[in-house]
This record gives C-alpha cells, structure tokens and sequence, in this order.
C-alpha cells in the first residue's frame, strides 16, 4: 500500500488509529479458529481493495479513515495467522485440554458448558472461552469429579465432552 493514502500533504497522520494490541500468549487455534482467522484476512483484504479505489475516486477524508481502520485490523489478523499454532482435535477425553467441551457445577448448582479454545475466537455467548482465562486455566488437566477454586467459588467438573 502506497504511503499516499496513509499521510495527508503535511505528513501527519489523519488520525492517530492505535494498533490493536497482539497478546502476548501462545496463539493456540482450534481447526474452526485457524479458518475464522483466514477468513477475516480474506475480508479485509478485499475491503481494503475497496477502500484504495474509492480514495482515487474521492479522495475523502473519511475514505481516508476506513482505509487507515481497514489497515489496522489486517495487520492485526496477519499477525494472528503468522504466529497461529494450530492444535489438532484430541480424542483423550479423559482429561481436560484445549479445544475440550466441558460441563462444569458451580457451587449454586448452576451448570454450564464451556469450551476451551483460542482468544480470537472466544465468545462467551456460544459458550467458548479463551485457554487463557482464568476458568480455562484452572479447568486444564482436570477429570471428572475434580473440583477447582474459581473467583473465589469451586467448580466441579462434571463431564467432558
């Protein structure tokens, strides 16, 4: 990408569009994390193709924003891919590890399914949660049947699917 559409004629950034921070943990994937990764790269890429027309067509300052946006977050996911480090599905399930779906009982009798899987693609409202959390982490190398202290709560391990 030409520096031109980066700088305006002074040389000043249009906006200061921090990078996105890069985790310093291991980049674990799961198969469906790796593809999620290449498909935001695919994504970005294809708007950012968008984005350096329009600014030959307009010139816009706002073009110009999206296009700073749209870098940020490429470089972000490009990074993510190179230090991706795939981690097979496992068939022990006697033991909780990455990419693991496990059944948990809190103390207040609430149950709850979580699988374990990598920051980027952690979302709690689909029940998957990041290995570095602390839930995951206390959970790792646990059977069923072993309890663990959580935020101050115990956690029981109930089944690993």
């Amino acid at each position: 990408m030409s520096i031109a559409f980066l700088r305006d004629p002074e040389g000043e950034t249009l906006e200061d569009i921090p990078e996105r921070p890069i985790s310093p943990h291991r980049n674990l994937v799961t198969p469906e994390g790796l593809a999620q990764i290449e498909r935001e790269v695919a994504r970005l890429e294809r708007e950012l193709s968008a984005a350096q027309q329009a600014i030959g067509e307009t010139g816009d300052e706002e073009d110009r924003l999206n296009l700073l946006r749209i870098g940020r977050d490429l470089r972000y996911w490009m990074a993510r891919r190179s230090s991706a480090e795939l981690v097979p599905p496992l068939k022990d399930s006697g033991k909780v590890h990455f990419g693991s779906t496990v059944l948990i009982e809190r103390e207040d009798g609430r149950r709850q399914r979580w699988r374990i899987v990598g920051e980027d693609e952690a979302d709690p409202s689909h029940e998957t949660i990041s290995h570095v959390s602390p839930l995951a982490r206390a959970l790792v190398n646990k059977v069923v049947g072993d309890v663990v202290e959580v935020n101050s709560g115990d956690v029981e391990v109930v089944e690993i699917l």
